[in-house]
């Protein structure tokens, strides 16, 4: 049994001006203080947290992103998970819709909706303002 997620963000800013933090290798280095790839077609590379994560992206659009998400420490059995950011115009910025599927236990699935607070989306939004990029 596969366990997914569905969780929502406002990031201030345009769509684009979030999907560039979102797929500009340089800026995901920057917001996340650890080394990143992202490769922004599809096919690409994709590789956060010096090496913690990895996959590839599945799709990427000018409001869409998509790619495998493959923990280091997951067994070489699992099959990888897919995260999906979906963003849309907000009054406060983008909404960022995002659907974490695949995940392989309940445990996994709290932990990694956690790390997406902890890890992804807070230092993103405050390395925003904290450079008053928007």
């Amino acid at each position: 049994m596969a366990y997914d997620l569905e969780l929502e963000f406002v990031i201030p800013g345009t769509p684009k001006q979030t999907m560039q933090m979102l797929t500009d290798t340089t800026l995901i280095r920057k917001w996340s203080g650890e080394d990143a790839v992202l490769e922004p077609q599809v096919g690409g590379k994709f590789q956060m947290f010096d090496g913690w994560v990895s996959g590839e992206v599945k799709k990427i659009t000018d409001k869409e992103l998509a790619y495998s998400w493959k923990p280091a420490e997951w067994e070489e059995s699992t099959a990888p998970s897919e995260v999906h950011f979906l963003l849309s115009s907000d009054k406060e910025g983008t909404k960022v819709i995002l659907h974490h599927t695949n995940l392989p236990t309940q445990e996994e699935a709290d932990e990694q909706k956690q790390g997406w607070d902890d890890y992804f989306f807070g230092p993103l939004e405050e390395y925003i303002y904290a450079t008053k990029r928007y």
